[in-house]
């Protein structure tokens, strides 16, 4: 890694009048900093479209003009100089990265063309390649030329599962008892025992890469937020969840974007269509051993069934949510911003898990054998590639952002309330 290392003087510093946000962008509490500039992480970083923070001279415009920064340390001025300066552990360790929404406001009210939203965004890319685990599948997931190995690994592992199946399920005392003529009844070929078993456990390992990734990123910006003195802890952690857990619920902070409202209405689809599917889908694996399941809501559903309705009102809500996130993306970059291989990878697959189950579907519907059968597959395929590389994807922002607004409500940076110089509570 190239380095340079610099001193900045406490005077310069602490002259000129300038506001506390300013002098914020560097000191740590009022001390003064030595910057060894990460020149890797300089170039990753512009490399992902993000090189305008180079233009940046510190006006202040962006954190003045953004709805949801805090009064005390606002972002993104200092988050803008710190990449400017190639402060890599120093953006890494910082919530205030995730809790902006890229709403874009300070980008398009920049003074010099910068795009503050974009430089976050791609800090933000970094963040989740740099707390995953394994780091070098994060870094060889997220290469374009790639792809085929990002699609050949879970059509090859899910093709040996139903090679072997008839073996696993005699071993383990499975049989298949279910015809071809009950409705939506897809046993023969993939029985559930067998889906339930590939999916839950391949399902477990990415659940363990994810809340590694999170406590190590937990323990970073409780040591990295001593930049600014030890923060004093405000509210419990189960308060912290819950108040957070609103806000994600009501998108409040989404709602208070000017430049890019239309975001709002996107990310409530997908928000809440995805929960949908995701509710169904876990009624179905629990359908053995849940007491509450009875009749109509016993799988295979009918056509008619609250919770085939359930699922396919959250598919079409998904379905819309994609379209008009691809179509701002390909209509209105000025505003919706640049966009690279992580974010396309992510939008485009959860666009293909519900188009390919759509497919699945109306096939079903209409007898099409192998037809079915083959577009199952593909289905299975895209959604074993959005469960798998969940630690590695845009998808784990979800959770890095969470955890991140979970940190700044337990310390009170949520509500505008200043953090810095009192002592922290034990963890």
């Amino acid at each position: 890694m190239e380095t340079a290392e610099a001193a900045v003087p406490e005077q310069t510093l602490a002259t000129g009048g300038e506001p506390p946000c300013a002098r914020s962008a560097v000191t740590d509490n009022g001390r003064p900093v030595k910057i060894e500039p990460d020149l890797d992480f300089i170039r990753a970083v512009s490399v992902q479209g993000a090189e305008s923070f180079k233009k940046c001279f510190q006006c202040g415009t962006c954190a003045a003009t953004c709805p949801i920064s805090p009064d005390v340390h606002p972002f993104p001025r200092k988050e803008m100089a710190w990449a400017g300066w190639g402060m890599k552990d120093r953006l890494l360790t910082d919530p205030d990265v995730w809790l902006c929404h890229q709403c874009n406001d300070c980008s398009t009210r920049c003074p010099r063309g910068g795009r503050p939203g974009e430089v976050l965004a791609a800090i933000r890319r970094e963040s989740i390649l740099h707390y995953a685990m394994p780091r070098f599948l994060a870094r060889l997931m997220n290469q374009q030329k790639y792809i085929p190995l990002r699609l050949g690994i879970p059509a090859i592992l899910l093709g040996l599962a139903l090679l072997f199946r008839d073996r696993l399920g005699s071993a383990m005392g499975f049989a298949t008892t279910v015809g071809e003529d009950i409705v939506y009844s897809y046993s023969p070929m993939f029985p559930h025992w067998l889906l339930n078993s590939f999916f839950g456990f391949f399902s477990l390992l990415a659940f363990v890469a994810v809340v590694v990734g999170l406590v190590r990123f937990w323990r970073a910006m409780t040591a990295g937020y001593a930049w600014w003195g030890e923060p004093k802890v405000k509210k419990g952690i189960l308060a912290s969840i819950v108040a957070t857990f609103r806000k994600v619920i009501t998108h409040d902070n989404f709602t208070k974007c000017r430049a890019r409202n239309s975001r709002a209405v996107a990310h409530y689809l997908l928000f809440f269509g995805f929960v949908a599917l995701t509710a169904v889908t876990l009624w179905v694996i629990t359908g053995s051993v849940n007491p509450i399941i009875r009749e109509e809501f016993v799988y295979p559903f009918s056509f008619w069934s609250p919770w085939k309705i359930l699922a396919n009102i959250g598919g079409i809500a998904v379905l819309a949510g994609c379209f008009l996130m691809l179509w701002e993306r390909l209509t209105d970059q000025p505003n919706a911003g640049f966009s690279l291989f992580f974010d396309w990878a992510f939008l485009w697959t959860l666009f293909a898990v519900v188009l390919t189950g759509f497919a699945t579907e109306a096939l079903h519907y209409l007898r099409m054998v192998p037809h079915r059968h083959v577009a199952y597959f593909i289905h299975l395929v895209f959604v074993f590639s959005l469960l798998i590389y969940l630690p590695y994807s845009k998808f784990a922002h979800i959770f890095y952002r969470f955890a991140a607004m979970v940190f700044a409500e337990r310390i009170g940076r949520e509500s505008n309330g200043a953090s810095s110089g009192q002592e922290v509570e034990p963890r």
